[in-house]
């Protein structure tokens, strides 16, 4: 027993004992407080864009449109950027123009605003071997798809994205869950993304796509204190924030970042209805982006605004006249300026 110690308050005296620690109690004290103050937080939070990637009439990457572009977005207030995702057509990119993209926009942010990247796909392995291999200077997260085409199980889920958490954790990277089922035919449960996000402390947040309000607010709900919902879906975003998102990836915002992102900034400060008028104003425009496809829609508006040459690869086209004739209309009865 170690030596009392005697503390006198006038006539008072206490005589106190210390006695160490036990190792598993003072391991588990040291743990806890490791934990706590390392704990990985979000910081994709507000208006992120989903960049898209411009192309020349001859079809090769435009550079001085991204730059142009790039320019654009972040003067005008967006919070984040997120490259090399669907709206990217990253799958019609090589793996030079990937990196190419990759440095441009890198040098480009010059950590003005943190940059997600995507890294995601239906073999499990490749994906592992990505993250341990790749280059990632200047990327603070990875925005990681749900598998395509073999549409896993709830498990299979689950394995697949603990694999990549891990991964991604050796190289100081957060990850963003990507929930979409539209494109890749097999839906997220709750159940699984809560599971992970109070498993797997580097995964941070998810962008929820499936549309299915019950099953968001039920994630919103039942989450950790170090884990957010992401918007996926500009039509939802408004009515989203109000449930307890904390922000969306945004295409409509390649095109209109400075008043998409202050619709999201009302909205997250509780100015429902200032932001609601705002949201009123594009919900035409929400629609005209994706009946033609994603990037189509958004890629004719910013070539109705002088931003990029109308463009795309295949299999993927360029919206139909209609649809651009609409949105160039919409955009000029909005007053909006580059």
């Amino acid at each position: 027993m170690a030596s009392p110690k005697v503390l006198s308050f006038g006539k008072i005296q206490i005589n106190l004992v210390f006695r160490p620690l036990s190792r598993t109690f003072a391991a588990e004290i040291e743990k806890k407080t490791f934990s706590s103050y390392y704990m990985v937080h979000n910081k994709f939070k507000g208006l992120g864009v989903a960049l898209i990637t411009p192309f020349t009439k001859e079809g090769k990457v435009d550079f001085t449109a991204l730059r142009r572009l790039l320019d654009y977005q972040i003067s005008n207030g967006v919070d984040f950027i997120c490259l090399l995702g669907t709206t990217a057509e990253t799958p019609t990119l090589s793996e030079e123009e990937r990196q190419q993209v990759k440095d441009l926009v890198v040098e480009k942010v010059n950590g003005q605003v943190p940059i997600l990247m995507g890294c995601g796909g239906n073999n499990t392995a490749a994906i592992v071997e990505q993250i341990q291999r790749g280059d990632f200077k200047g990327i603070e997260g990875i925005l990681s798809v749900c598998p395509y085409y073999n549409k896993p199980s709830q498990e299979g889920l689950y394995q697949h994205f603990k694999a990549i958490a891990a991964a991604a954790s050796e190289r100081n990277l957060s990850v963003v869950l990507y929930n979409v089922p539209g494109r890749v035919g097999v839906n997220m449960t709750a159940e699984t993304t809560l599971r992970l996000a109070n498993e797997c402390e580097n995964i941070v947040a998810i962008k929820e796509a499936s549309g299915n309000f019950a099953q968001i607010d039920d994630i919103i709900k039942n989450k950790p204190d170090n884990f957010d919902v992401i918007s996926g879906d500009d039509g939802i975003t408004f009515p989203l924030i109000t449930l307890g998102a904390v922000g969306v990836i945004s295409v409509i915002g390649n095109a209109l970042p400075r008043e998409f992102s202050r619709m999201v900034r009302l909205a997250l400060n509780g100015d429902y209805q200032n932001a609601l008028t705002i949201h009123h104003k594009f919900t035409e425009l929400f629609k005209l982006l994706f009946v033609d496809g994603n990037p189509a829609g958004v890629k004719a508006m910013l070539n109705s605004m002088g931003l990029i040459e109308n463009e795309l690869r295949l299999p993927l086209v360029p919206s139909r006249i209609s649809t651009f004739e609409k949105i160039s209309a919409i955009i000029k009865e909005l007053n909006i300026k580059c």
